[in-house]
């Protein structure tokens, strides 16, 4: 869908909403993602158009830009830990029945919006993290694969080589704001004496893959998909419900 119709769509639902206009008796499909990654919309649109449901749609779009590795913050070989390893978080929602599937720190898997799907629609839980997620995406026939690419590992090595910095550690020895570690906890914090980690932050520093849309039957889903900040501490989830409502 071009940025144009998106964003009258986007008008047209908002005004339905708070009672301007009264909605029209045919359903108007609708693609709505975060960011200006057009293959992942024409992906989830090109669901829709043949008559797919909302929450096909919305896996195709993430997973479009699962492949296509969007910005580097989505997908594998981006946004290494700290210890340089590509891990996924992803959130898929029905709208209709308001279940939701969800993964954090999946590692070795490319498709982390798919195993959300997978976690919704084959388990009674909602939520499954770090290895026992991988597990269950193998059982459920996902490929175990290398997250890692020659972009990753470049993105580390250039962080080592700057003394770990910036990280995500603070409150610690040796100093994070000039060592790679392996750090021990201060004893006896001071209120106002804690570090600042993170600096200089833009739009290259956050933000992911934020995905909505509704099919012709007037179903509603939702999704989002990230491999998380650069040189986080293995085992932090980085997605939040936020990044859906955003959209």
């Amino acid at each position: 869908m071009q940025a144009a119709n998106c964003k009258q769509c986007l008008l047209w639902v908002i005004a339905t909403v708070i009672g301007i206009v009264s909605p029209e008796p045919t359903v108007r499909p609708l693609v709505i993602n975060t960011w200006p990654f057009t293959r992942a919309a024409e992906a989830a649109w090109n669901v829709l158009e043949l008559g797919g449901s909302a929450l096909d749609a919305v896996e195709k779009g993430c997973t479009q830009c699962e492949i296509d590795q969007c910005d580097g913050s989505v997908g594998y070989g981006g946004s290494p830990d700290e210890y340089g390893e590509t891990t996924l978080d992803a959130m898929i929602m029905n709208g209709n029945t308001m279940e939701a599937g969800a993964v954090a720190n999946l590692r070795r898997i490319k498709n982390a919006i798919g195993v959300a799907r997978a976690v919704m629609e084959y388990t009674k839980h909602t939520f499954l993290v770090g290895e026992s997620a991988s597990l269950f995406a193998q059982s459920m026939g996902f490929p175990s694969e290398d997250l890692t690419t020659s972009k990753s590992i470049s993105i580390y090595s250039k962080w080592l080589d700057q003394n770990c910095q910036p990280n995500f550690r603070k409150n610690v020895i040796p100093d994070p704001l000039q060592s790679c570690g392996p750090y021990k906890p201060v004893r006896g914090l001071q209120v106002g004496k804690q570090a600042v980690i993170q600096k200089d932050v833009n739009v290259h520093h956050h933000d992911t893959i934020g995905m909505i849309a509704i099919d012709k039957a007037g179903n509603l889903a939702a999704g989002t998909s990230t491999n998380g900040a650069t040189h986080k501490i293995p085992g932090v989830m980085q997605f939040t419900c936020q990044a859906i409502l955003d959209v």
